[in-house]
């Protein structure tokens, strides 16, 4: 039991170290969509993941385009501030793809419109909060699916 956490254009490597470590505790994949923020062997990749890093299963894309292509018949949610719909509204299903975008923008617009209709967000109670950080989002729609797949 798992998913597949895909990190669209990662820009800070605390967060993607911390969602590396999330991966494996989750028994998840990880894919990266390039461009990154930063380098993958920046010291703080390494540091939020702490030694678990060499145990990932992890997977490197040059662009959203080849990671479109080669996973085009897969069950994905998006996962955007933009959502219409609850994240505990996804149809949870063991390595479904679960597709989160880069902390500055979130998802492009052209992957939203493509992707409407499999589209969630995380609840916000509070008009201050634009968003949540990234690794915090990840963590929270992974054990909501692990929990419904129980």
């Amino acid at each position: 039991m798992g998913f597949n956490i895909v990190l669209l254009e990662p820009e800070i490597p605390n967060n993607t170290g911390n969602i590396g470590r999330l991966s494996l505790a989750s028994g998840s994949h990880l894919h990266l969509v390039k461009p990154f923020g930063f380098e993958l062997d920046d010291k703080r990749v390494k540091r939020a993941g702490l030694d678990y890093w060499q145990y990932l299963t992890l997977t490197i894309y040059q662009n959203a385009e080849e990671f479109f292509e080669i996973h085009k018949n897969k069950k994905m949610a998006f996962l955007s501030s933009h959502g219409t719909k609850d994240h505990w509204d996804i149809d949870f299903i063991d390595e479904m793809f679960l597709v989160f975008g880069k902390e500055s923008a979130g998802i492009s617009k052209d992957i939203l419109e493509t992707n409407a209709h499999q589209l969630f967000k995380i609840p916000i109670y509070n008009e201050h909060i634009r968003s949540l950080n990234l690794a915090n989002a990840v963590g929270i729609v992974v054990y909501e699916g692990l929990r419904c797949l129980r």
